[in-house]
């Protein structure tokens, strides 16, 4: 049988072409530039359908805007906080915090994020308690639900959630519920038929503009924010789906962290739903009194809600990464399940290591994604020799993103250690500035490590040389996962 191949040198000029264009016109940063170029140049056809999907050079225009008197009340609570930490009338009321003040201006004046320090927080790590005491809070409600996820699958829970939602809208209680458009495709527009008809609103975040396929596979609305009648907030790593449950065969159990929030950083999370709502539904309305709290809350930590995304250059949640990890004097704790930091963050934990800060990194023991799954290993195996600790979780699946330092200051939200959460999603992360939580996050990392491995040195360096050619790939890709 003949094969006409003559069309393959035209496309291959085709693809020198397209890699040409990489380097010189989208002004990447160098090493996706040079992942790209070798994926292109290397898997000819295979290259340019992953470039299609994955390397669209996001627009930093502002995605996310307030009306003009939205704009003002928000600006000049901002500006009296930051008027009262230049004169020094922002007191602190935990006194360990005090060394990180410095860390509360930084996200305060380069972050617009408010500071807070009334809130109470209860720290979730199982998926049934989690919901359960999130379907509490929806039936109780009495005025608005606003819930975003990255996921929310068509499988029993995600069903009884669209049917709770249902049950408030009929009572008259404003329903919006956000999903994002590659995390929520199971569901259709049959999935939310009834929620719509009793009053309740839904929308897609970044829908792809063709039936089942959606070409921004890169840069997705990875947040997971509940607001409840202004005054309850939820943050943290749970989707929606019976595997977070522990309802998977393959995953098993699954570990995660999540919280609940009451206090003044609730309207803080507010804010970010409303704006991402209004950009996803296009729905005119004004952000009123009622979906902000008036008061103080009863609780005493302080919490800065730190956001981030491929619209904006500055990379805010690495950057507070990145000082925590500079800010330690005695611990860093890490759980992720995709540990795939960049240059910067790798060379913090380094220095922290040979400074002798006590490093204790938890990563999964079972992939996901397979690259990902070798990207994080080697990343992980690397800091072995620096004196950092490294643990595999070996009861399911870890997915929780948590940093506690010196158990003192903690970070908990959507935003995982790797290249794709710091530059290609839309991330939200609770900064907790309060020993008492992070004492307890602490205490959370110490027991999961009985169900944990170590990956020491010497077993890391005896690993078969077919783990090593996964990893070398792996590694080269990394930019790009």
């Amino acid at each position: 049988m003949f094969i006409n191949i003559g069309w393959l040198p035209t496309f291959y000029i085709f693809q020198v072409i397209l890699a040409i264009a990489v380097i010189f016109l989208e002004r990447r940063d160098p090493t996706a530039t040079l992942a790209w170029v070798l994926v292109l140049l290397v898997f000819p056809g295979i290259g340019f359908l992953a470039y299609i999907f994955l390397a669209q050079n996001f627009s930093r225009k502002k995605l996310f805007t307030m009306k003009v008197t939205e704009k003002k009340r928000y600006g000049d609570d901002l500006k009296t906080q930051q008027d009262a930490f230049k004169s020094g009338e922002l007191t602190i009321n935990d006194p360990k915090i005090y060394p990180y003040k410095d860390m509360i201006k930084m996200n305060l004046f380069s972050n617009d994020a408010f500071y807070s320090q009334d809130n109470e927080v209860k720290i979730f790590t199982d998926g049934k308690e989690k919901f359960e005491e999130v379907f509490k809070c929806i039936e109780e409600a009495e005025d608005h639900i606003h819930i975003l996820y990255y996921i929310i699958k068509n499988d029993d829970l995600g069903k009884k959630l669209i049917e709770a939602l249902t049950k408030k809208a009929k009572e008259g209680v404003e329903v919006r519920l956000l999903y994002d458009s590659l995390g929520g495709r199971t569901l259709n527009k049959k999935s939310f038929e009834e929620l719509i008809q009793a009053g309740g609103k839904v929308s897609e975040f970044f829908a792809g503009k063709i039936p089942l396929i959606n070409f921004k596979i890169n840069y997705r609305n990875h947040r997971k924010i509940i607001v409840i009648d202004s005054n309850i907030g939820f943050i943290g790593g749970f989707n929606v789906g019976n595997e977070y449950l522990g309802l998977s065969k393959r995953f098993g159990y699954w570990r995660d962290t999540h919280l609940k929030i009451t206090g003044s950083a609730v309207s803080d999370l507010q804010t970010r739903f409303l704006l991402d709502w209004r950009n996803a539904s296009k729905e005119d309305f004004y952000f009123g009194n009622k979906y902000f709290a008036i008061g103080d809350g009863k609780g005493n930590a302080g919490i800065q809600i730190i956001t981030s995304g491929p619209d904006s250059s500055m990379e805010q949640i690495k950057q507070n990464y990145v000082k925590m990890i500079n800010s330690a004097r005695r611990s860093i704790y890490i759980q992720s399940p995709y540990f795939i930091p960049d240059a910067s963050v790798m060379e913090a934990l380094k220095i922290a290591a040979l400074s002798g800060i006590d490093i204790r990194i938890m990563i999964p023991n079972m992939p996901d994604h397979p690259f990902v799954y070798w990207a994080t290993y080697c990343h992980a195996g690397e800091l072995l020799r620096y004196g950092v600790k490294v643990y595999t979780y070996e009861n399911g699946f870890l997915h929780a993103k948590t940093i506690v330092v010196d158990d003192t200051i903690a970070s908990v939200g959507t935003a995982n250690f790797d290249v794709r959460s710091f530059k290609l999603n839309f991330e939200a992360n609770a900064l907790i500035y309060n020993s008492e939580v992070a004492y307890d996050l602490q205490t959370a990392f110490l027991n999961d490590i009985d169900l944990c491995y170590e990956l020491t040195r010497e077993l890391y360096l005896e690993r078969r040389w077919t783990i090593k050619f996964k990893e070398s790939v792996s590694r080269l890709l990394s930019p790009l996962l």
